[in-house]
């Protein structure tokens, strides 16, 4: 579901509690403001893992009791895949989880102080007020089936990514050490052209024509592959 600005400020509150959180690989930074931008306590450190949510939550249901705020926002940056153990855990709880754009959070932080540099006790800060302006987005956390689906598919873009790399080492190596062998074979990944390979890997190897006759024959009888005696030899 899509909001528009207002919408978005209109679900901040005077009893809602805004929580920052900077999202690291091991250790992530929390603090908490109300609408107005008044910082509550001190900022927490916790680790990233089931210890260190709960200590983040008792932290944060702490900070709801005593100044009696009965809605409750987290707000943190989409940092890779580190902020997604998080992310499920809050959602598990039934708390509301929204996203902040790290390119708004760097440049606010260059107009607070006139520094872009990485601070994370800072950047908890400028990704609570992000919330408090209505400056988010709603996360769309997929489960079960759908969350799968969508690992498969990322892992399947991984796989097509290493299968044309490796592809491109061959055809460089093809190219600069044995040119002639696309003489003969059409690709280089074929049955055939495999196993050629794997026995004569560079030109200077002698060939026979027998040899190369012998090595055709493993082609399956769809293939393509044209008589070597045909073809120039190397």
């Amino acid at each position: 579901m899509n909001y528009t600005q207002n919408e978005k400020l209109a679900q901040i509150t005077p009893e809602t509690l805004i929580i920052g959180v900077d999202i690291a690989k091991n250790k992530h930074v929390a603090r908490a403001i109300d609408d107005r931008g008044f910082e509550f306590g001190k900022r927490i450190n916790f680790t990233n893992d089931l210890e260190g949510f709960e200590k983040f939550l008792r932290w944060a249901e702490d900070h709801q009791a005593n100044h009696q705020k009965t809605h409750m926002v987290v707000g943190m940056e989409p940092t890779g895949h580190y902020f997604l153990s998080l992310a499920y855990y809050l959602e598990s709880c039934g708390h509301h989880l929204v996203l902040v754009n790290p390119m708004h959070v760097k440049r606010l932080k260059e107009i607070d102080d006139q520094s872009p540099s990485k601070n994370d006790t800072k950047d908890a800060m400028v990704i609570a007020k992000q919330v408090k302006d209505g400056r988010y987005s709603h996360s769309n956390l997929l489960e079960g089936i759908y969350a799968e689906l969508r690992e498969g598919i990322k892992l399947r873009d991984q796989l097509v990514q290493l299968k044309n790399q490796a592809d491109g080492r061959v055809q460089n190596w093809l190219n600069r050490y044995f040119p002639e062998f696309e003489q003969v074979f059409k690709q280089w990944n074929g049955e055939s052209a495999l196993a050629t390979l794997r026995v004569f890997p560079l030109p200077q190897e002698r060939i026979k024509p027998r040899t190369v006759l012998n090595l055709a024959g493993l082609a399956p009888p769809s293939s393509k592959l044209e008589h070597p005696c045909e073809r120039k030899s190397f």
